[in-house]
């Protein structure tokens, strides 16, 4: 028996000489650290950031269509010495915001022997300032219009789908770091058990020796440090999985990938909680209904849909415009021009356009379309607004049952610690056995690591919280 003590207590020492120490340098790492790197660096928040610089691309591009416009044509023709035709058309084209309008200038000399009659000018050529009006297809709102302000409220769906897409991914980092949490305290817990386990066994090999112990306990003791030496083991992968895990969350200014190091340790986190959420229901509740961004993406798509619905109506009018120009011989503002040449009201040119779709069937056929969106977009905010309610009352009944449950087992582990000490006083007193000790002992344990659970879960509550109100959680 005296051999087989021996060899336990080389082959034990030599195993606990390799077990991890503790790091007394350990830097803590909390959630506001977190916090700062991911929603300043992360490069999916960085990629939800550009989302707002296309829409406004889009509004800038929608502006181009009323950017004036500059045209010139130019054609010659000469044949035998006779000039056929010398024309030179140029127009300046500013679009007006103001009912659809057009206002050219414009300068035109058309001169040759077989120059069309209609449009010849005398050799000086002639100026002409006049506009263009929609009275009817148009008036209210025109194709150019209707593509700025659909680009205009874009921009807002384009910051709910930014929100959107930065919440999701602080919500996924904040699970992952109290993953972190509870591999690192489950760690740390069974570390110290170990550590306890050998220690014991010492103590106990030094009685079996001086023989006020029989040799019998040091080998429960030995066996109770080999089994919490293997969950050791088994934990630290865990430890190291959940630590990569959350350095996928982690980039630096350079957009270079970080690594949680060994030296950094999550942040500690008391069993008690508060009821500081019971007060913040109705206002998560009220404050997902106006500003939730899946519900406020849905918004400004119906916005889009509306303006698009007043397009389409317009474009069952039929098309009729009226263009107007002044026109004079004047090419500077200089030289002499007879009256009866120069601006007057009796000097223009104008026009009528009109046509119209008998059966309207294209247009009739898109705006029942727009219509059926909007039925289903008015449906889809109604379960969405809904599905939101039914996720913050969710995860707020979640929240309470980890509050009642972390009371009770913090409760639970005081008693248990009451039973061990205890069981250690028995113990010294020759009244119980190494056995009973390390079940007690190895119980407390357990009851710690599902409090470390329980608090994990608590933090991951409070984030499913907010998220599913729609905003960032524990700020």
């Amino acid at each position: 028996m005296l051999a087989l003590l021996f060899l336990i207590v080389v082959g034990l020492s030599t195993g606990h000489a390799q077990s991890d120490t503790i790091n007394t340098n350990a830097r803590i790492f909390a959630l506001k650290d977190l916090e700062e790197i991911v929603l300043m660096h992360h490069p999916i928040v960085k990629q939800a950031g550009l989302l707002s610089e296309e829409a406004r691309a889009k509004v800038q591009q929608a502006w181009g269509d009323f950017d004036p416009a500059l045209k010139s044509q130019f054609a010659r023709k000469t044949f035998g010495n006779t000039e056929y035709y010398n024309n030179w058309s140029n127009e300046l084209k500013v679009p007006l915001w103001l009912a659809g309008a057009d206002l050219k200038i414009g300068y035109d000399r058309f001169v040759g022997t077989y120059t069309n009659p209609e449009t010849r000018t005398s050799t000086p050529g002639l100026a002409g300032l006049g506009l263009n009006i929609p009275i009817g297809q148009g008036l209210l709102i025109d194709a150019r219009r209707n593509t700025l302000r659909q680009a205009r409220v874009m921009v807002d769906y384009a910051e709910a789908e930014k929100i959107k897409q930065i919440n999701k991914v602080w919500f996924d980092a904040v699970k992952d770091y109290w993953n972190w949490f509870y591999a690192h305290r489950q760690y740390a817990l069974i570390r110290d058990g170990a550590d306890l386990a050998y220690t014991r066994f010492l103590a106990v090999k030094n009685q079996a020796l001086l023989g006020d112990k029989p040799a019998i306990d040091s080998v429960e003791a030995a066996i109770t440090f080999q089994e919490r030496s293997l969950q050791l083991a088994k934990i630290k992968v865990e430890l190291n999985n959940a630590r990569l895990v959350m350095s996928n969350h982690l980039w630096n200014q350079q957009q270079e990938p970080l690594e949680l190091p060994d030296s950094i340790v999550p942040q500690t986190t008391e069993p008690a909680v508060t009821a500081v959420y019971r007060n913040q229901l109705e206002t998560l509740l009220g404050n997902a209904a106006s500003t939730h961004p899946e519900l406020m993406a849905l918004k400004n798509k119906g916005l889009q849909l509306q303006l698009e619905r007043n397009y389409r109506r317009e474009m069952l009018k039929p098309k009729l415009s009226v263009s107007a120009s002044l026109i004079t011989s004047r090419t500077d503002f200089g030289s002499y021009v007879p009256e009866y040449y120069d601006l007057q009201w009796n000097n223009y040119k104008m026009g009528v356009d009109f046509s119209f779709p008998l059966f309207l069937r294209a247009q009739r056929g898109k705006l029942q379309e727009i219509k059926v969106k909007q039925m289903s977009l008015k449906y889809d905010v109604q379960q969405t607004g809904r599905e939101i309610n039914t996720k913050i009352l969710s995860a707020y009944n979640t929240l309470l049952a980890y509050e009642s449950q972390l009371a009770i087992q913090t409760q639970s582990i005081e008693n248990q610690q009451i039973l061990l000490s205890g069981e250690l006083a028995k113990f010294e007193l020759g009244e119980s056995t190494l056995f009973l000790i390390n079940s007690r002992e190895s119980k407390l344990i357990d009851m710690k690591i599902k409090q470390a659970e329980l608090v994990a879960g608590y933090q991951k509550a409070v984030a499913e919280l907010y998220y599913s109100a729609g905003a960032i959680s524990q700020r």
